[in-house]
């Protein structure tokens, strides 16, 4: 795949906070595509990441960025979030932020980052929410990354090959996490895995979505794909950073409800039903933009758990999260390699 050194075209998804440097050198070493998720962190964040991968893996390395637009700061719409959900706060003898901070910065202006991943010349580098200019894509590609974008429909996959993407990753609907989408604000066709991989596969395309195993990379790759890319399949592995309550939740009812919100994050992102997400569906208003929103959101999390309740926190997960296995990382590539 893309002619990288990987024995299985299997890409372990760089969920950000759930996908630690074991997880993704576990997954390089079993022969697919190890990947880091680098989108809430710094570059000296990045830089330890990375140097902790290459520690236990000589391995193929995706490394993921977030291309976001810088958010707008609205004080009006932000006070009345934050006000909506005090009375949580309240509930946990806690006090929300009096304001909101932009927690998260966008590669498209992070030249720090920019320059980490000169040094550091990953494998794979691969975009979420939009696309750098050309310049970045040129100074990657020049010191030998190959490089991949999410889609979620053919007018982002068109822009996509207008800037010599090598390949897309067609993120259907019923992905976990963050819909990849361009413009958070534009209408979502909400397109399945395999109707967005048929309309995608003129391009080097890496399906996305729903895949929990063998036979559907294999269902996947019959309609064209080079690859298939899979994160709630391992967030139940023993590498996977997920908490005890993200845990006991993928293996809960909840499993088998996820939604998709805005509301934790400022981007419409797919998870397991929880207190947050109830919440949400009565909330009058919309959230701040991303990633503002999501500093109130992890500020909640932290203050429910403080007081022992672990339902508000953002437990991504896709619309295949009952089929995750309990097992090692090298051992769910190798269950996959074995089905496919």
């Amino acid at each position: 795949m893309l002619g990288l050194d990987i024995r299985f075209p299997i890409i372990q998804a760089p969920m950000a906070g759930v996908s630690p440097p074991a997880m993704a050198a576990a997954v390089s070493n079993a022969g697919g595509l190890g990947s880091l998720g680098l989108g809430a962190t710094d570059a000296a964040g990045a830089v330890k990441l990375i140097k902790d991968f290459r520690a236990r893996s000589t391995g193929p390395l995706n490394v993921n960025v977030f291309v976001h637009q810088p958010p707008r700061i609205e004080p009006t719409v932000e006070a009345d979030w934050i006000a909506a959900m005090r009375p949580i706060f309240d509930g946990f003898g806690a006090e929300p932020p009096a304001t909101l901070r932009t927690v998260y910065s966008s590669f498209l202006d992070d030249d720090a980052m920019l320059e980490v991943l000169l040094q550091a010349r990953p494998e794979v580098v691969s975009f979420h929410f939009g696309l750098p200019d050309h310049g970045r894509l040129a100074a990657l590609r020049d010191r030998g990354c190959k490089l991949i974008a999410t889609a979620t429909n053919l007018k982002e996959t068109l822009a996509a090959k207008a800037l010599g993407i090598d390949a897309v990753v067609a993120q259907g609907i019923e992905a976990g996490g963050h819909r990849g989408m361009f413009d958070p604000a534009a209408s979502d066709d909400q397109l399945s895995t395999m109707a967005l991989t048929q309309l995608m596969v003129a391009e080097p395309v890496i399906s996305a979505g729903g895949l929990m195993d063998g036979r559907g990379i294999a269902g996947a790759m019959r309609l064209g794909a080079i690859g298939a890319q899979l994160g709630t399949a391992f967030v139940l592995c023993d590498e996977s950073a997920a908490d005890a309550a993200y845990r006991a939740a993928m293996v809960s009812e909840a499993a088998y409800h996820t939604v998709l919100t805005p509301a934790i994050s400022g981007r419409p992102a797919r998870c397991l039903a929880n207190e947050f997400t109830r919440w949400a569906q009565t909330a009058r208003q919309m959230p701040p933009d991303y990633p503002r929103a999501y500093d109130i959101g992890k500020a909640l999390n932290a203050a429910a758990k403080a007081a022992g309740v672990g339902s508000y926190g953002a437990q991504w997960a896709g619309q295949g999260a009952p089929l995750a296995r309990a097992l090692p990382a090298t051992e769910i590539v190798a269950a996959l390699a074995a089905e496919l």
